[in-house]
């Protein structure tokens, strides 16, 4: 029996299965945080090596027929390549593929390989693909690339207010007693100061997330207007995608992912909502409810011409509780 060697790289971990073309997981792991920008595409790489050989006594490569390696930090073409090349230099599969981790959100939430997914995790990014196959991506660099949100930026944006209503250059809000309680500090500068000095490590700005989520349900105008805001994002990054494959008029799925998106928050749903209603009328939201590592699988066993039966046996497993 073939196998897929499916790998779901994020800013946070690294999960890693390995499935039979008949749809049955055989492994799984998990490992450090796939990080290749940081610490180089060969040590990045070493992580799903290392998470592989923990899964049986002492495998040595190839570990699969197929490797579908779908990444965080494969954002760009030139990434995916660098990336590819080294898992096919290392033989851990004797075919490879690798992909922006958005392709295994999709994958995994819609019914089939087309649609659009918007993934609102750390960061935000989106893709499509269409159902003749064409892609239509962004480079998702941050703000270099015009992209605004996900966790760390409404963490940002939700100090950037907190200090301004504190010191009064900006209208007063809720926030700045939401950040003060939750770091513990006197005042919202202490937590400015904390990230700048280095003794706040500032990818903690997202825990601000549920904070803000909450003042925003008080009615709080300020922290009101940073959710209306991500919600705009969402709804442009997918309805652009739609746009550029022609298919803004034509029934299709659109793939939600990502924390600030599956903790399902009622007004930032709400406003998602009513913008798709508005803007893209034939598209039907799935917030996701499957780890991405299924998608990669899935994408994995459309590559090897799984049957149906194997897709849903993959599909019953992971949806399965444990």
């Amino acid at each position: 029996m073939r196998t897929v060697l499916a790998v779901d790289g994020g800013n946070s971990k690294t999960d890693v299965a390995l499935v039979g073309e008949d749809g049955s997981v055989l492994a799984e792991g998990r490992g450090a945080a796939f990080e290749p920008q940081s610490v180089g595409v060969g040590v990045a790489v070493d992580v799903i090596g290392e998470v592989v050989r923990r899964l049986g006594p002492d495998p040595t490569p190839p570990f699969a027929d197929h490797v579908a390696a779908y990444l965080a930090g494969a954002d760009l073409p030139v990434e995916e390549e660098a990336i590819h090349d080294e898992i096919s230099a290392r033989e851990y599969g004797r075919n490879v593929v690798v992909g922006n981790d958005t392709f295994a959100l999709l994958r995994a939430g819609a019914s089939g390989p087309a649609g659009v997914a918007v993934v609102c995790g750390a960061g935000i990014n989106a893709v499509g693909v269409s159902p003749t196959g064409e892609v239509a991506r962004y480079p998702a660099l941050g703000r270099l690339t015009g992209d605004w949100g996900g966790g760390m930026g409404l963490g940002e944006e939700t100090l950037w207010h907190a200090v301004r209503a504190e010191d009064g250059r900006g209208p007063a809000t809720a926030l700045d007693r939401a950040v003060r309680e939750h770091f513990g500090t006197r005042t919202v500068e202490d937590v400015a100061l904390g990230v700048h000095f280095g003794d706040l490590p500032a990818f903690r700005l997202h825990e601000l997330v549920p904070a803000l989520m909450a003042v925003a349900a008080t009615g709080d105008a300020v922290a009101r207007s940073i959710l209306v805001r991500m919600a705009d994002e969402v709804t442009v990054m997918a309805v652009v995608a739609l746009r550029r494959l022609n298919l803004l008029d034509t029934p299709m799925e659109v793939v939600l992912g990502g924390g600030v998106l599956t903790a399902r928050d009622p007004l930032l749903s709400e406003l998602i909502e009513r913008r798709f209603a508005e803007q893209a009328p034939q598209a039907k939201l799935i917030v996701a409810d499957a780890p991405p590592i299924m998608g990669a699988a899935l994408l994995g066993l459309d590559a090897l011409g799984a049957t149906e039966e194997a897709k849903a046996r993959l599909r019953a497993y992971f949806h399965t509780p444990t």
